[in-house]
């Protein structure tokens, strides 16, 4: 049995709807294999995808298949997540945690006082 792409990643529940999966397929963001695919392409028991979603990109194994989008419990039997893209991925998100904690004071937003005082300079008034 082999399922199209787009079907197997929205039963897979990785997309909420089958035309969110088309695209991200379309737009290169699945790869099975180490190759780009259309979003017909069947999938088969044993195929790799990396999936990039956000900052994440997941590296997977199929291993059942299904065109019936069931609950999560049943929908995480469909695939597994290999140990390396787990240990990458929390790598990545210390990472990412670290970076935002350092950024200086003043970059961003102004706060309340410095809006006033850029309204000051720039009012006519």
């Amino acid at each position: 049995m082999t399922v199209r792409l787009d079907k197997w990643l929205w039963a897979a529940r990785f997309f909420k709807t089958r035309s969110l999966a088309c695209n991200a397929v379309k737009g290169g963001k699945i790869s099975v294999n180490g190759k780009r695919t259309k979003p017909g392409y069947e999938v088969v028991v044993g195929d790799v995808l990396a999936i990039r979603q956000g900052y994440e990109l997941k590296t997977i194994v199929v291993n059942d298949l299904s065109i019936r989008r069931g609950p999560a419990s049943v929908a995480q039997q469909l695939y597994e997540e290999t140990t390396e893209s787990q240990q990458r991925r929390e790598k990545e998100r210390q990472l990412r945690q670290l970076s935002a904690a350092q950024r200086p004071r003043g970059e961003g937003r102004p706060t309340k006082r410095a809006r006033r005082l850029i309204h000051r300079f720039t009012d006519p008034d």
